[in-house]
């Protein structure tokens, strides 16, 4: 059974900024999300920015992250950052968005 992806309004924006044929590629690794969300990677507390619970699929050789959440009761992928690793900006971004969420 395939989980729904649903995502933070910002997460979407950087999705449709993407050039298409790197869109294209972080839509394919969307797509192996919702279908085994255990792929991505589990982050936790590092550098001082706890995403403890959320996830990461890379993309584009590594160099595009999507970090996300699964939400297992309600078989829900939420999207809440897509973009470059660049000084863990991704990352950030994702906490920034995790506290705002709170």
């Amino acid at each position: 059974m395939a989980y729904t992806l649903k995502f933070h309004p910002e997460a979407e924006k950087e999705f449709l900024e993407l050039d298409n044929g790197v869109r294209e590629r972080v839509a394919k690794q969307l797509v192996k999300i919702s279908i085994s969300p255990e792929l991505g990677e589990k982050l936790g507390n590092r550098s001082g920015i706890d995403l403890s619970g959320y996830r990461k699929m890379y993309a584009e050789k590594k160099k595009i992250r999507i970090v996300y959440e699964v939400v297992e009761e309600e078989i829900l992928i939420h999207i809440m950052a897509i973009g470059e690793r660049d000084d863990m900006a991704v990352y950030k971004t994702a906490l920034k968005r995790l506290k705002e969420k709170k």
